[in-house]
């Protein structure tokens, strides 16, 4: 029990990690082996990487300590942006950069909001979901731009891999994934962002830049969403100002779900791509499984509040157990 403790407090999201076996052998056994077939893999996997790519960026910020609600909006802020630098004239590469720009100076004003004047990031995010949210609807007019027709589509949303089963999308996303993991464990920044989100206090008196790093996250966060987005647009060919409602709240629970400590410090980005996929795989299997839809978000809810009461029991009881060596 100790040592199984000790385990789990160094790997939380191993927690997760098993639900998703055992949600995988369920909808595969619901749905009458439909579930892991190749056709239903292809489209989960088509789709994965856009939330997924969200949920890294807000894992990250949450173990630096803060929140970012923002994300939703600038999800379709930013190819609603390109479309329509795009439909005026400006080549693809140079609307990317506008694009990506943009979700810069959005996350770096969400940071410096929220440390310059000492405000709840939830409630900074919170407004900055409306403004970025009003914008993508002021710029498109009501109707929204058409895409060019010579777009390097392929680059994202072609299929490749065995059999073609995933989309490029996911290559990116992986790539992404990795490098941004091994920014948090293997790099001074990664220690300082646990450092900062575990005790401000502490990174503070270490001399630890804790500022720059959280502005820092807020800026990764921001860039993040609004590549997801872009990957969402080029797939469905066209860019809604609609897109990413409610989607900052499932990359929450994702984050929360994969192990990711609501008051910072503890998390990884391997535990919010579990938390994503764990949310997928619900919304995909009870669909497969013939369940009314409608119980999709009381699933969720349900597993991210027995997500953070079991974390909080356990590392709880771990800080009260010593393990012998």
């Amino acid at each position: 029990m100790k040592r199984m403790l000790k385990i789990y407090m160094e790997k939380p999201e191993l927690a997760a990690l098993l639900l998703l076996f055992l949600l995988v052998v369920l909808f595969q056994i619901r749905s009458g082996g439909v579930f892991l077939s190749f056709e239903n893999l292809r489209g989960f996997f088509g789709i994965l990487p856009e939330m997924a790519l969200v949920a890294i960026g807000v894992t990250i910020l949450m173990i630096c300590g803060e929140f970012d609600l923002s994300v939703g909006a600038v999800f379709a802020l930013m190819p609603m942006t390109m479309a329509v630098l795009m439909a005026t004239g400006i080549s693809f590469p140079m609307a990317l950069v506008a694009g990506l720009l943009v979700c810069v100076a959005i996350g770096l004003l969400n940071g410096y909001l929220t440390i310059r004047f000492a405000i709840p990031s939830f409630i900074t995010t919170l407004g900055m979901m409306f403004v970025a949210r009003s914008l993508t609807v002021v710029i498109s007019g009501g109707f929204p731009p058409l895409l060019p027709a010579d777009l390097p589509t392929w680059l994202f949303t072609s299929f490749v891999g065995p059999g073609q089963l995933f989309r490029m999308s996911f290559i990116w996303f992986l790539v992404i994934a990795v490098l941004v993991s091994l920014l948090l464990s293997r790099t001074n920044f990664g220690n300082w962002i646990r450092a900062t989100g575990g005790f401000l206090p502490a990174a503070d008196a270490l001399g630890i830049p804790t500022a720059r790093v959280k502005i820092a996250c807020f800026i990764l966060c921001s860039v993040l969403s609004g590549f997801a987005g872009l990957i969402q647009v080029l797939r469905l060919g066209s860019p809604l100002p609609s897109i990413g409602e409610g989607m900052e709240l499932q990359a929450v629970a994702a984050a929360v779900i994969g192990g990711t400590a609501l008051n910072g410090g503890v998390g990884a980005v391997f535990g919010g791509i579990i938390g994503v996929i764990l949310i997928r795989v619900i919304d995909n299997g009870l669909i497969l499984s013939q369940v009314d839809a409608n119980w999709f978000k009381f699933a969720i809810g349900s597993l991210t509040i027995f997500a953070v009461v079991a974390n909080s029991w356990l590392r709880k009881r771990a800080k009260s157990i010593k393990v012998e060596v």
